[in-house]
């Protein structure tokens, strides 16, 4: 069984809650495919809502990309 890195968790629950306002146990209850969806769909609405230079085309969390699991 392999285990999702606890430092790309944080980043996605941390993520989460801060721009949706879910509390970490809600969070906690999403699995992995949903979290990162829900990310993604964050990353959208900030894109949209900060047309910025610096963010064009961006996407925030980049470094977080999903990982394949069985």
């Amino acid at each position: 069984m392999t285990l999702y890195p606890e430092q790309s968790l944080y980043q996605e629950m941390s993520f989460i809650a801060y721009y949706f306002h879910w509390s970490g146990d809600e969070v906690m209850k999403l699995d992995h495919r949903s979290r990162r969806r829900w990310c993604l769909e964050i990353s959208d609405i900030h894109r949209k809502v900060n047309p910025s230079k610096e963010n064009r085309g961006e996407v925030p969390l980049s470094r977080m990309r999903p990982t394949a699991f069985p």
